[in-house]
């Protein structure tokens, strides 16, 4: 299962974090291929590369899904911690 993120909040991210494409593929152990793809929104991370994405800009995953993902993920981590 692939896990779609916004191409838009990704580049974000990575441009914060100071990072190149090629520099993020090398960091998180991916082609450049993919993460250029992902930036253009024609593929998805696997969630375990995902949470390499997200430990590699120094964010949360919600941080890099669209809105709406974003919300339900940040309610369900909500919910699990009560």
């Amino acid at each position: 299962m692939r896990t779609p993120i916004d191409p838009q909040r990704l580049a974000r991210r990575r441009v914060e974090a100071g990072l190149s494409q090629n520099a993020l593929a090398r960091k998180i152990g991916v082609t450049k291929q993919l993460v250029s793809a992902v930036s253009l929104g024609k593929a998805n991370f696997s969630p375990e590369t995902l949470a390499k994405v997200a430990e590699a800009l120094n964010c949360q995953i919600a941080d890099l899904l669209p809105e709406d993902d974003a919300e339900f993920h940040a309610k369900t981590q909500t919910q699990r911690s009560a």
